[in-house]
């Protein structure tokens, strides 16, 4: 089975994990959940367990939209709920008179728990109010260790799911033509930036392909690509639909603030 020739070669050890937890379900008969994914782990699984494998998968990351997400591999006799996936939603208390908390602040500090970014799900900012997802196996660990965000002294709640904060999940549509499909050409047209300014946002790391920094200026994008830079938001590539008369790519793309 040669599913590696339609990813990248990066993706190999992420596909090699899949397998793995599919044949785990299929020889043993019971399930599987994994910590949580990010969009573009979600489509690989989708893609290498199939549509028509006797594993079954579901999705879920806490709430409706939400972005990152466990998923739950079981055999195809059984039926998956929503208790199975494990979750926890914790909510900051603080002292919202005084200090304002960015996202980057609160994934900075979770992360300095020595935790895998798979063990956190989204976080929800709106206002003064701040919440995550993580995954319940390390609810005990984070409720005690977790003491501050940014400058700020915390103190978490937990939360039922049903009261975590909707996020707006709309893309703004695009189209764009680009004449190569080159992440600094692409960010060029996407961001309204000059190609010296996408080069050197991706030679200082602080663009992401996919949820992964990339450091080449010459990496080749593709469809479904969620790009993000430092400072400038989202985009992603929705469709690639071709080539005009000029040998330029037309992109139907879409953009987060």
């Amino acid at each position: 089975m040669n599913i590696y020739q339609h990813f990248r070669a990066e993706e190999r050890e992420f596909i090699d994990q899949v397998i793995n937890w599919k044949e785990y379900v299929e020889q043993s008969y019971a399930p599987k959940l994994t910590d949580f994914l990010d969009p573009r782990e979600q489509q690989i699984l989708a893609a290498v367990i199939g549509k028509h494998s006797d594993v079954k998968t579901k999705l879920f990351g806490g709430g409706a939209g939400t972005e990152r997400q466990r998923a739950f591999l079981y055999p195809e006799y059984m039926a998956a709920q929503n208790e199975d996936f494990q979750i926890k939603l914790f909510e900051l208390e603080y002292a919202k008179k005084f200090i304002n908390i960015e996202h980057r602040q609160v994934l900075g500090s979770l992360m300095s728990l020595g935790l895998k970014r798979g063990k956190y799900g989204d976080i929800l900012i709106d206002g003064e109010r701040v919440q995550f997802f993580a995954a319940a196996e390390v609810a005990d660990y984070i409720r005690l260790q977790l003491e501050s965000v940014g400058r700020a002294l915390i103190s978490l709640t937990e939360q039922p799911l049903e009261q975590a904060i909707h996020m707006n999940d709309a893309w703004v549509e695009m189209n764009v033509t680009v004449s190569s499909l080159r992440l600094d050409t692409v960010m060029s047209s996407l961001y309204n930036l000059s190609r010296q300014k996408s080069q050197l946002l991706i030679q200082h790391g602080h663009v992401k392909v996919n949820w992964t920094a990339v450091g080449n200026t010459a990496f080749e994008c593709g469809e479904g690509d969620i790009i993000s830079a430092r400072g400038f938001g989202r985009a992603k590539i929705i469709t690639i639909e071709g080539k005009t008369k000029k040998d330029k790519y037309r992109v139907i793309a879409g953009r987060k603030k």
